[in-house]
């Protein structure tokens, strides 16, 4: 027996305990595609994460990756004060992920590389206080619901992950009964935001950022309206851990029509790094792009 050679008893037993996992929740992109090295959709504690900056090359190192993009929503890192920087080891690009309204629908786009201007920081600090407002009115109404006291107070970064957290602190409800009864959209304690229209959005990001994209297409009511819109972006969000497999055929075409880029990345809110994002091949062109040489 070649004693170099795995044991046929070790490599059964892993087959047995990861053949039933989805290969994005092991960090890999799906058969016959590479491994995922970038995550360009992450959330830190600065909107509704529950990671530091500081924590985020160690989590990125855990799932495989070289590179991560911090978008956190409808806000900058005061941290990061250079478009695209390096730390421990990972490559970490400055990002945000801004709401906007395109008439019938709200969008979410992303910007990579940012270069703050006082454009873009002037609209995120307008909307972090409608941000504090909305949560308050949302933490009043669930408190009367549910004759409760909830566990948090508004502050700018406020998020409905962060008040349904408190939720299930105190009530019967866990996160997703609360998005599903008491905060999601049409729900009795939602309470819309005010954001930029998609042209004042998007020419935001463009000054500031070396990409603006379109984030999770397929999360839209009308997702080709939404992908209609690329024609004006530099691209668009296709590897994304929706919850079903979706047809991302309308997705390929955008990204043929409009010649995009493709970013991708898992939109992590906690510590999981990795669950979706951009192949080698993929992340050297964003990386491009952005004028980034690699380390």
């Amino acid at each position: 027996m070649n004693d170099n050679k795995p044991s046929l008893l070790i490599i059964n037993t892993l087959l047995n305990v990861y053949k039933d996992h989805d290969p994005k929740w092991l960090g890999l992109r799906r058969p016959g595609s590479g491994m995922t090295v970038a995550d360009l959709h992450v959330h830190t504690q600065r909107s509704d994460g529950t990671l530091s900056l500081d924590e985020v090359p160690a989590a990125a190192r855990r799932g495989g990756l070289d590179a991560v993009a911090v978008t956190d929503h409808d806000r900058l890192s005061s941290d990061l004060d250079a478009p695209v920087t390096t730390r421990e080891g990972v490559t970490v690009v400055h990002g945000i992920e801004l709401r906007v309204d395109a008439g019938h629908q709200r969008l979410d786009l992303l910007g990579y590389g940012v270069s703050p201007t006082d454009a873009l920081v002037a609209e995120c600090e307008r909307i972090q206080r409608n941000r504090a407002e909305r949560g308050a009115a949302i933490v009043d109404c669930v408190e009367e619901r549910l004759s409760v006291s909830l566990p948090i107070e508004p502050r700018p970064g406020l998020g409905r992950p962060h008040i349904a957290r408190a939720i299930a602190e105190v009530s019967d409800y866990d996160v997703d009964g609360a998005f599903a009864h008491l905060i999601g959209d049409d729900c009795p304690c939602y309470v819309p935001r005010a954001v930029p229209a998609f042209e004042r959005g998007r020419a935001l990001l463009t000054e500031a950022c070396g990409l603006v994209g379109l984030a999770h297409p397929l999360r839209y009511d009308d997702p080709e309206s939404a992908l209609a819109l690329c024609d004006t972006l530099d691209a668009v969000e296709r590897p994304y851990p929706y919850a079903d497999d979706p047809d991302l055929s309308a997705v390929d075409r955008a990204i043929e029509r409009h010649d995009l880029l493709v970013t991708g990345g898992s939109d992590a809110h906690d510590d999981r790094l990795g669950l979706a994002g951009l192949d080698s091949a993929q992340w050297e062109r964003v990386r491009d792009a952005l004028d980034v040489s690699p380390e």
